[in-house]
């Protein structure tokens, strides 16, 4: 990647090979798995013990608030991946800024259970060190470069929505939700419209320089940290016992949907997601719309997860819809989103994928009348009929190769 002696920081050239995720970005990934836990116990509380999370506005209310710090969590992650993918990671500020979101990011994972109560201000704190603080250093490091002004204008978009957190924590938790949902906004229409600032312009992100396998492969780690969480949170449900034939078989569906699930992710596209940013016409615009794919599968697994609780604490009784919801859904929505990758990496979408999800749709009302462990087996199912039409296409083939879209 770039230079690693003195001298201002550079990004690194788009057709520079690649490095592997260094072992400080890793020991970040690290943070994500308690984070994730800590995410998945919050929406199982959510849906078992708040009054009203087995139905209604509890649950819609409950879910809410739990994606919206998932939200928060993700936007940490990514913003440092980004950063590492377009520097060299080696260099001093680089790991300063990962040093500072890792910390920030253990912070907020440990704020999450009471993010909108006790632990409010620790969690809106942590988030705005950890976004401000990112563009603040590079701004720095970059000495007279030309992206400097984007990252002084990332520092002040962040400074801006750091309001929006820091108010928010301050305030009763409806209105906390409405500035913090207000902060997120700011952010994400920033970065979508490349961090305008007045009078300091704005930017085209098809125009940024990634080093855009680096990036594919931060974005196969976090998918596999997401994943391992499920396996930990089934692993940790279980192991409460009681050790019944039912809970035993909620735990083996659940392991084996936590397969079905990699083995889907990784064939074929997942595992070129690199190639296909690297033969894509704008590498940064393809390495933006897998950051939204990825996030929409993170959001699948998370919900897969807290599906995998709820059915082995109950594996023989009849659910509610917003439990039967997390274990359908989950899975849904990471079809959805590897569909996405699919049509990123191929320009195509396989029929098996739209497919399976009318299946799960269509699965789900007969469903709320059986055991919680049938619905944890019809998803498992649905699964492993996707990754044999995948197996079965790529039989006696030629590996694909990416042709991106973009």
């Amino acid at each position: 990647m770039g230079s690693r002696g003195a001298g201002h920081l550079e990004p690194v050239p788009a057709v520079t090979t690649p490095g592997r995720a260094t072992f400080l970005e890793l020991v970040f990934d690290l943070v994500y798995v308690f984070a994730l836990t800590r995410i998945s116990a919050r929406a199982f509380e959510d849906l078992t013990e708040v009054p009203g999370g087995e139905h209604g506005w509890g649950t819609v209310t409950g879910s809410g608030k739990t994606l919206l710090l998932l939200l928060a969590l993700w936007a940490v992650w990514q913003g440092t991946a980004w950063t590492t993918s377009r520097y060299d990671p080696y260099r001093v500020p680089l790991q300063t800024v990962v040093v500072t979101a890792l910390v920030c990011s253990m912070v907020m994972g440990v704020a999450v259970p009471r993010a909108f109560s006790e632990t409010a201000l620790m969690f809106a704190v942590a988030y705005v060190v950890a976004q401000v603080s990112r563009p603040v250093i590079l701004s720095i490091a970059l000495g007279a470069h030309p992206y400097r002004r984007l990252k002084v204008r990332m520092a002040v978009i962040y400074a801006v929505s750091g309001v929006f957190w820091i108010s928010g924590s301050l305030l009763s938790t409806n209105a906390q939700v409405v500035f913090w949902v207000v902060a997120l906004t700011i952010e994400y229409v920033a970065g979508r419209c490349g961090w305008p600032v007045p009078g300091l312009g704005r930017s085209t992100i098809s125009k940024w320089e990634i080093a855009g396998e680096h990036l594919a492969e931060r974005y196969q780690q976090f998918f596999l940290v997401a994943l391992g969480e499920t396996i930990l949170v089934a692993g940790f449900a279980y192991s409460r016992g009681p050790y019944r034939s039912g809970h035993a078989w909620a735990f083996a569906l659940a392991l084996a949907t936590s397969v079905m699930l990699w083995r889907i992710y990784v064939q074929r596209a997942g595992r070129i997601l690199g190639e296909a940013v690297m033969k894509a016409r704008h590498p940064a615009s393809i390495g933006r719309s897998a950051a939204d794919t990825h996030l929409v599968m993170v959001i699948g697994l998370a919900a897969t997860a807290v599906g995998y609780e709820l059915i082995i604490d109950h594996p023989l009784e009849r659910i509610p819809g917003p439990w039967l919801a997390m274990v359908l859904g989950g899975p849904a929505l990471f079809l959805a989103g590897r569909a996405r990758l699919e049509y990123e990496v191929f320009s195509r979408v396989s029929p098996s994928r739209w497919i399976a999800l009318l299946v799960l749709v269509a699965s789900a009302v007969p469903l709320l009348f059986l055991p919680g462990v049938v619905a944890t087996g019809v998803g498992a199912l649905v699964l492993a009929a996707v990754a044999v039409a995948d197996a079965r296409r790529a039989r006696g083939a030629p590996p694909e190769a990416a042709a991106p879209p973009f």
